[in-house]
């Protein structure tokens, strides 16, 4: 072996394919650690939003990000990563929420309330603050499924008409005339909520 095909460490001879290999290895790590501390709060929304249990949706995150370490050989391939892992989390969570059709779904959003920042106020506009979060959840909720997925994954994750129709495999123009309808229906919803106070 010449020294242009290796590397010396003390007194052994390291293949130059050796060290390709652990930077390679070192470069996919750092590069999986990023995607994590970027995605992982973004994710976890997106799984709670669908499945309301807390430990669930973590469960979803962390499987979403086993699969990602699975195929991590693709991580070049993919152009907008955020819209990548929201679709990896949105088809696990899909798949969990027809698997256990069984069990009961709980509908309180007070895990998702509980987010809310709450910086510099006081605890009067905290609790308003929770209370109309919690309402406007509702309303979400009572919204035909179609309709739900779009209004979360466009107001809640601020994806785009494009990058929505990418994570639910459907064309963009029906993404519009589900958020157009959604919108419509939330108006309504709060609208009634309203006038009944």
């Amino acid at each position: 072996m010449s020294a242009s095909q290796a590397v010396f460490s003390g007194w052994m001879e390291i293949p130059d394919s050796a060290v390709d290999d652990n930077a390679r290895q070192y470069a996919e790590e750092e590069t999986l650690a990023a995607l994590v501390s970027q995605y992982a709060a973004t994710l976890y929304r997106v799984a709670f939003s669908v499945l309301r249990n807390p430990a669930d949706a973590e469960d979803a995150v962390q499987e979403a990000f086993m699969r990602v370490l699975r195929h991590r050989e693709t991580l070049d391939e993919v152009r907008d990563q955020r819209v990548w892992l929201i679709r990896i989390v949105w088809n696990i969570v899909l798949d969990r929420k027809r698997r256990s059709k069984t069990r009961p779904e709980t509908d309180d959003v007070s895990e998702l309330a509980r987010v809310l920042p709450s910086a510099g106020l006081s605890a009067e506009q905290i609790a308003s603050a929770a209370q109309h979060h919690a309402h406007v959840l509702g309303c979400v909720e009572k919204l035909p499924a179609k309709e739900r997925e779009v209004l979360m994954l466009s107001a809640f994750e601020e994806l785009n008409s494009v990058e929505i129709a990418s994570v639910l495999q459907i064309s963009e123009s029906s993404v519009r005339s589900r958020l157009f309808r959604a919108r419509n229906l939330m108006a309504g919803l709060l609208d009634h909520t309203r006038s009944l106070r």
